[in-house]
């Protein structure tokens, strides 16, 4: 069964970066379209950013283009959220998930597979 597990969340100042990473547990995740996911304190979950299995199509929530970027990276085999100039709005718990279609999309019903979730938070 496909489990995934998210690392690199943190605290940092506005303008800062971080990393996240999803993994999966003994499995590859070439075969899976991802999304990242997050939810901030009282709000509901939004979708971020997602990756498709082939071509590696990418697609962005309006609120972090220019400032986000996704990417698998094969060597490791993990897909990469990285986040840079961060806001204050930006704090919340990160999710990756996998889509059963392979596709990229930020529509959430796709999604069967999810991590835990990884907190990130941005102070002033």
């Amino acid at each position: 069964q496909l489990q995934l597990v998210e690392s690199g969340g943190g605290s940092v100042q506005a303008g800062g970066s971080l990393r996240l990473s999803c993994a999966a547990s003994g499995f590859s995740l070439d075969y899976y379209g991802i999304g990242w996911f997050r939810q901030a304190p009282g709000k509901e979950r939004e979708g971020v950013a997602c990756v498709s299995s082939s071509v590696s199509m990418t697609k962005y929530a309006d609120s972090v283009k220019g400032r986000f970027t996704i990417y698998r990276d094969n060597s490791r085999k993990t897909v990469t959220l990285q986040m840079n100039g961060l806001k204050p709005e930006d704090t919340g718990v990160y999710y990756c998930a996998a889509d059963i279609k392979s596709i990229c999309t930020l529509v959430q019903p796709y999604y069967r597979t999810w991590g835990q979730g990884t907190q990130v938070t941005v102070s002033t």
